[in-house]
């Protein structure tokens, strides 16, 4: 999107012109239609629930990728709206589009917030049937990269919105086109290519891409108009490659592009889900937004049907296969997973160093007669404790275990630690949920919950790893475990 890049000055020239042929195209009647999609009137059953992202830097420098300031939810800006500066933000003209159907529920994942699937945070993804991400600016942390891609293996729709290479508007080091790629190439469901393309490493400056000939598909012909074609405003393209995913589809596509190079718009699938890639941010952009921003009106360009698709493809994405939920998980049926959770069985069930699960009085258990007890050897030594298990699909986790920390070390320097971590099958640490020390010893036996609802759908182990240094005991003795769903 070209309204935050440093020639905002050549942008204005562009947007004066097109502004006046926009009005000369309104005055003689041909185009207005293509500019402002038709509203739908029927009010469906059930709602499609729709969660923009606005927890990825995505109100960086001049972008407003926002459909309302008033967030999580819109209608507390104003609950009827009728005009798309009802509501403030660049993308509130889509916002507002979609409220005015009576068809759709939207919300907004704020600043500051975190993406996950399957826990009881009223913006998790398992509410949802649609995740729109617009131009997002910051990497996703493993567990969110896990969310999402469960997300729409199990039935919600993902709406990814790029722009340039190049174009990192809160100056971390990263793009939407390397957080784009990171999603799709480095999570711990699917990282061989689940979608079928990946984002270019491009910065196109101006073209006015067409869509293909297909009077049959739904984004290109849905209930809110006919789409013919888009507009980059420095945006970029992806390259298809459906010997990975034969879903992949290119709709719209670069001047001069066709087949799997150049699509600048495409769609695709993935387990019982629906994924939407728009190479720039220009189009959904309609040029109103939060005072001091640079703007755009490229939702009203009428070089493009950009509105009609970013209404259609959303409807298309809510719309999504095992979605009628929202592309909920399926029902979970309440259960403690962990095989020997409080060691009574000794070290049945569980993967453990010799000797560490025992009876011994220097460290009493807190229920029954055994725990498992890493460290407590004053010398260089590592404990381990682990179990595998298998988190069903759609269903919101917990770990918890009692712990209890003593120690011989009188430092406030953390000598001797306790990591606990979730590994994938490979072997490979997917998160640590806490790292504990010496320094936090205490009396008695402490709780410590975890959410491992972006788990969901995987196969997982529990790993505890207890490290010694080479002088003066820590002993980390944990009791009552439970992994439990629900």
């Amino acid at each position: 999107m070209l309204g935050a890049r440093s020639s905002a000055p050549s942008r204005r020239r562009t947007v004066g012109v097109l502004t006046a042929l926009g009005a000369l195209v309104v005055a003689g009647g041909a185009a207005a239609q293509a500019a402002t999609p038709p509203t739908r009137t029927a009010v469906a059953a059930t709602q499609h629930r729709v969660l923009f992202d606005n927890s990825k830097a995505e109100t960086a420098g001049n972008a407003d990728w926002i459909i309302s300031t008033s967030q999580p939810d819109p209608l507390a800006q104003n609950p009827s709206p009728s005009a798309e500066k009802d509501w403030t933000g660049a993308l509130s003209s889509w916002g507002v589009a979609l409220q005015k159907t009576g068809n759709y529920a939207l919300k907004t994942l704020p600043s500051g917030g975190t993406i996950t699937y399957g826990t009881s945070s009223a913006t998790d993804l398992k509410n949802f049937d649609t995740f729109v991400m617009p131009e997002p600016n910051v990497l996703l942390s493993a567990a969110e990269k896990t969310a999402v891609m469960q997300f729409v293996k199990n039935g919600g729709g993902l709406f990814l919105i790029s722009d340039h290479t190049g174009s990192d508007r809160n100056n971390d080091g990263a793009d939407a086109v390397q957080v784009i790629n990171d999603l799709m190439s480095n999570n711990s469901v699917d990282s061989t290519d689940p979608f079928g393309f990946s984002v270019d490493s491009l910065n196109i400056g101006t073209d006015n891409p067409r869509a293909i000939s297909d009077s049959a598909d739904p984004v290109l012909n849905g209930s809110f108009g006919k789409v013919t074609g888009s507009i980059i405003r420095n945006g970029t393209t992806v390259t298809l490659k459906p010997s990975d995913n034969p879903a992949a589809k290119g709709l719209v596509y670069r001047t001069g592009s066709s087949g799997n190079t150049g699509a600048f718009f495409a769609t695709s699938t993935f387990g019982s889900g629906r994924v939407a890639f728009w190479g720039d941010s220009s189009p959904i952009d309609d040029g109103t937004g939060q005072s001091g921003n640079t703007l755009y009106d490229g939702w009203n360009d009428p070089a493009g049907t950009d509105a009609a698709l970013a209404l259609n493809a959303t409807e298309w994405l809510s719309g999504a296969a095992g979605s009628g939920s929202g592309g909920d998980p399926t029902p979970c049926t309440a259960a403690q997973l962990f095989a020997n959770p409080g060691f009574e069985s000794g070290s049945s069930g569980w993967t453990a160093t010799s000797g560490i699960i025992n009876t011994s009085s220097g460290e009493p258990a807190r229920t029954g007669a055994y725990k498992a007890w890493l460290g407590g050897k004053g010398s260089a030594h590592t404990d381990t404790l682990a179990q595998t298990v298998s988190i069903p699909a759609g269903c919101a986790a917990s770990l918890a275990f009692q712990l209890h920390i003593d120690t011989a070390e009188t430092s406030s320097t953390a000598y001797d630690t306790l990591k606990v971590q979730v590994l994938n099958g490979s072997g490979t640490v997917l998160a640590t949920l806490a790292t504990y020390s010496n320094v936090n010893a205490a009396s008695g036996y402490a709780p410590r919950t975890f959410d491992l609802g972006a788990y969901a759908g995987q196969t997982v182990t529990l790993k505890f790893t207890a490290t010694e240094g080479s002088k003066l005991q820590t002993s980390f003795v944990v009791d009552d475990t439970a992994l439990t769903v629900g």
